[in-house]
């Protein structure tokens, strides 16, 4: 699993919408973006540091030529990601450190403070459009409803509401009891008649469109700890992921999750000790390059430091040495300071992933053992003491393995399976 060290602790993450480009946002304040190839190799591409305190939340424009950068300085803070600078900076627009940021539409995007305060923001315009003061506590998620134009806001004051961003109203037009948790994340199922909510108990809340926002209507089980980010599943070639989700838990683990009804398919990463603080998708057509990086220093824009790291060419032709492109789909994961790439349609495909593995394996096997090839004693020896090839050895090794920790999984990391 592709994975890369970074010198501070990783708060968010977001995919580019076309390009293979990962962005993270750090404690140190700095945002930073890794380029990626087929086999999910991170190369780091630039980073700017645009406040000497934590960077909390990031987000992305449509077309992926803006990123929006929040954090404990209460400022909103725009990033232009062609050239790596920061391009604009609005300071003191909360009162309270900024914990999260959310591009809508084009025109629109949203930010909520840990004092539970939520804003309208037209990028064209240096004021907020609309201020929401109905939540007393930190805002954790927001979920987009594009089909209504309505904004739904998780918070840790235990309740979820819901706002028209069409209406000049800052009342909710709905806002659900207290359901006697932290509510910390939020998506979508079922072709988005159904809303999963992740708590601090570990319990996904189900709520149902058609029956309102007041209360949930089902409650599913099964994590140890927190679920503190979740993302839809996205389509798999063969599956049906419409009642599927990604989460990520305190415990350190990914898991691909089904509901309604409920069931693991398996842990897609390990952060180990570390609680996961997000996960994200991200689908690019990928290409593996011979390209000799070069760390290419920018100037500085506003005071800000700006950094180039590696290759600066956007260009979406490839040439030179550059391989056949082909269209990905990443799981990204972030947890403490490591962020991990997850290919998942590797990770429902098993199989192939082993034989591909066996494949190399049996390659191997026959270049060590040329040598041997000429000596009958070897020979001999080797069909007494060994009945299968070793990458065929190895690989029945590896799967014997894979089934144990697989039923350790299931027992261990799924509680509500045991019997």
């Amino acid at each position: 699993m592709p994975e890369i060290t970074l010198r501070s602790p990783i708060f968010d993450l977001t995919f580019h919408p076309q390009k293979p480009i990962v962005y993270t946002a750090q404690l140190s304040g700095h945002v930073r973006a890794f380029s990626y190839d087929e086999r999910g190799n991170l190369s780091p591409l630039f980073s700017v540091k645009y406040s000497k305190r934590s960077c909390r939340g990031i987000s992305l424009s449509h077309d992926g030529s803006v990123l929006y950068a929040v954090g404990k300085e209460k400022a909103l803070n725009t990033i232009d990601t062609s050239l790596a600078v920061v391009s604009e900076s609005r300071a003191k627009v909360h009162e309270s450190t900024i914990n999260r940021v959310k591009t809508l539409t084009p025109w629109l995007l949203v930010t909520g403070d840990d004092d539970g305060i939520v804003k309208l923001w037209d990028p064209r315009q240096r004021e907020s459009t609309r201020t929401y003061t109905h939540h007393y506590d930190c805002i954790t998620d927001f979920l987009w409803l594009e089909d209504k134009k309505h904004l739904v806001t998780t918070s840790s004051d235990r309740t979820l509401s819901v706002v028209d961003v069409r209406a000049n109203k800052t009342k909710p037009v709905a806002h659900s009891e207290d359901q006697e948790d932290e509510l910390l994340s939020i998506v979508l199922i079922m072709g988005g008649t159904r809303a999963v909510v992740g708590t601090q108990l570990g319990v996904l809340s189900i709520f149902g469109r058609s029956s309102g926002w007041g209360d949930c209507i089902d409650r599913v089980p099964g994590h140890p700890q927190s679920v503190d980010t979740m993302c839809t599943m996205p389509s798999i070639s063969g599956m049906d992921t419409s009642r599927m989700i990604l989460t990520g838990s305190s415990d350190g683990f990914v898991r691909a999750v089904q509901v309604l009804p409920t069931k693991l398919h398996g842990v897609v990463a390990d952060h180990g000790d570390w609680p996961v603080e997000r996960i994200a998708v991200g689908t690019a057509e990928t290409s593996e390059m011979n390209v000799e990086k070069r760390r290419t220093p920018l100037p500085k824009a506003g005071g800000k430091q700006v950094t180039k790291e590696g290759d600066s060419d956007d260009d979406d032709d490839c040439d030179g040495d550059a391989q056949p492109s082909c269209l990905q789909t990443w799981i990204g994961s972030v947890g403490h300071d490591v962020l991990k790439l997850t290919d998942l349609e590797a990770f429902f495909s098993p199989s192939d992933k082993r034989k591909e593995a066996e494949d190399e394996d049996d390659e191997e096997s026959i270049d060590t053992n040329e040598d041997k090839d000429n000596n009958p004693a070897n020979d001999n020896e080797s069909a007494s003491n060994n009945p299968l090839p070793q990458g065929k050895r190895k690989h029945k090794q590896d799967k014997d393995v894979m089934n144990s920790e697989n039923k350790s999984f299931r027992a261990a990391l799924w509680p509500m399976n045991r019997t």
